[in-house]
């Protein structure tokens, strides 16, 4: 047997004795929140410390809250923060190592510290907002521009939902009677769906985008827990991305979300939103009155203008005849006149250029009578040299065969009459023998 062995009993109060330092006493720890759950009055859960880059869990501890020290910390904490103890969130805690025979070693707190947690809430949202920022469409949903009416309105909210409610009775029983046309997209307006389900009703307006001028978002009072939610960069991403205005009314006037900084116009209520819409719609319908009350001015002026001139001219149709025609008479005299003028310098100029053409005439004749005159006479020496009478004085005869000239022994025959033409007279004589 060996003197130094320890039963297990004796090993953990040698444990217990080793934590029970002041160095593992009364601490402040950050870690985050897992697991947790509330048991007769007690609060039981794991903290986890997590690497930031990776998201794996590097450090793990059980944590306690027992009941009477639980029932205090949970009033301070949603006072402050507006959100009660859950899971995933980052905590500021202070407490002790405590370690049992039974249980193991635990972590039991005393005290909680909820600024850091709004601290937290706050750095990711900053965070999301950095992100959107750097991706470059933190602000494209806010730079969007609207309708002039903005009456199709595409709604995402929760059927039945008291927001969903009055915003429909606000919107539908504006004193201007304006008329809209809506739809609601369903969703879940709290809890881990949240951030998913508007995303898919988002989905579902872009499938039939054409027929919105904008999207709105309600949801109406609650536990500010529930807000949680919407601080989603994949949520945030989708309206900063959406090509219709976003009109954001979730909580109450001293909630904020991510989704207040993305989307195109933030209002504190559903009821809020309705009355923008109205608001915008009542804007349009003041400019359309202004444009009419301009046109009926301008038309009043127009036809005011228009009578005061018509009487003018009625003042003027019995002298106007009058006046016209002594004008007409006057114009005609002076065409009369001027016709006079002009015909006279215009027959004085064409009786010149006849007179000069009628010489012209008379020389082109007499050049063109002398030269046929030339012509024909050259023919007819030409004729003469040509003729059978030259042919006939330069020693030659014409035979000739039943009146036609004879050209070849061929073109006779026996018994043919032949006349030959001499200078001085003619010859007939009769073919007797062979060719």
């Amino acid at each position: 047997m060996h003197n130094d062995v320890l039963t297990l009993r004796q090993l953990n109060r040698r444990i217990a004795g080793l934590l029970s330092v002041p160095e593992t006493q009364n601490v402040w720890v950050t870690a985050e929140l897992s697991d947790m759950r509330v048991s007769g009055g007690h609060c039981y859960m794991e903290l986890v410390d997590k690497n930031e880059s990776t998201g794996a869990i590097e450090a793990r501890l059980r944590g306690i809250i027992w009941a009477t020290t639980y029932s205090r910390l949970s009033v301070d904490f949603f006072a402050v923060t507006g959100r009660p103890l859950s899971t995933g969130m980052k905590v500021m805690v202070r407490g002790g190592v405590n370690y049992h025979a039974s249980f193991g070693m635990s972590f039991v707190i005393t005290a909680i510290n909820p600024e850091f947690t709004m601290g937290d809430v706050e750095r990711r949202r900053r965070e999301i907002l950095d992100r959107l920022t750097r991706e470059g469409i933190a602000d494209d949903n806010r730079k969007l521009e609207w309708a002039a009416v903005a009456n199709r309105i595409a709604i995402i909210s929760a059927k039945g939902a008291a927001g969903y409610g009055d915003f429909m009775n606000q919107l539908y029983g504006n004193d201007s009677h304006l008329r809209f046309s809506t739809r609601l997209f369903q969703a879940v307006m709290q809890g881990e769906r949240t951030s998913r389900s508007v995303i898919d009703a988002l989905e579902a307006i872009m499938a039939d985008v054409d027929s919105w001028d904008c999207v709105v978002i309600i949801r109406g009072g609650g536990a500010t827990s529930d807000l949680a939610a919407f601080d989603d960069y994949d949520l945030a991403a989708s309206i900063a991305q959406f090509s219709l205005p976003v009109i954001v009314g979730i909580g109450h006037e001293r909630d904020v979300t991510v989704l207040d900084y993305v989307a195109n116009m933030r209002v504190k209520t559903p009821t809020a939103a309705a009355e923008w819409l109205i608001g915008k719609g009542e804007a349009a319908l003041d400019a359309i009155r202004r444009m009419a009350s301009d046109i009926a001015h301008a038309l009043s002026d127009k036809i005011g203008g228009s009578r005061a001139q018509l009487a003018y001219y009625e003042g003027l149709i019995p002298v106007a005849p009058v006046g016209v025609v002594d004008r007409a008479k006057n114009r005609l005299a002076q065409c009369a006149m001027s016709v006079s003028v002009i015909n006279g310098r215009r027959l004085s100029a064409e009786l010149g250029r006849l007179s000069h053409y009628a010489d012209m005439v008379k020389m082109a004749d007499a050049n063109r009578i002398k030269g046929e005159y030339d012509r024909l006479s050259a023919q007819a020496k030409l004729l003469e040299v040509l003729s059978p009478t030259a042919t006939l004085k330069r020693g030659y005869t014409i035979t000739c065969v039943n009146g036609k000239a004879l050209k070849s022994v061929s073109d006779i025959s026996e018994g043919d009459v032949m006349e030959t033409i001499l200078p001085d007279g003619r010859i007939t004589s009769r073919v007797a023998g062979e060719k």
